[in-house]
């Protein structure tokens, strides 16, 4: 993941920051506890694509 394109893309939801899991090949909004996915290195931005993450899974 290009680590410019961490530094502009925003949560579509709250806006918020997104982190790189990097294991798991994702970016997570920790605020609204979504896990966006990365397909063929491109981020899917939305939401009904996003999987909700557990509680024990934002840390």
């Amino acid at each position: 993941m290009d680590h410019r394109l961490l530094e502009i893309v925003a949560c579509p939801v709250c806006k918020g920051k997104l982190n790189f899991d990097k294991e798991k090949g994702e970016l997570i909004c920790k605020f609204d506890r979504l896990a966006y996915p990365i397909k063929d290195g491109i981020p899917v931005l939305l939401e009904p694509e996003a999987r909700t993450l557990s509680m024990d899974e934002v840390k």
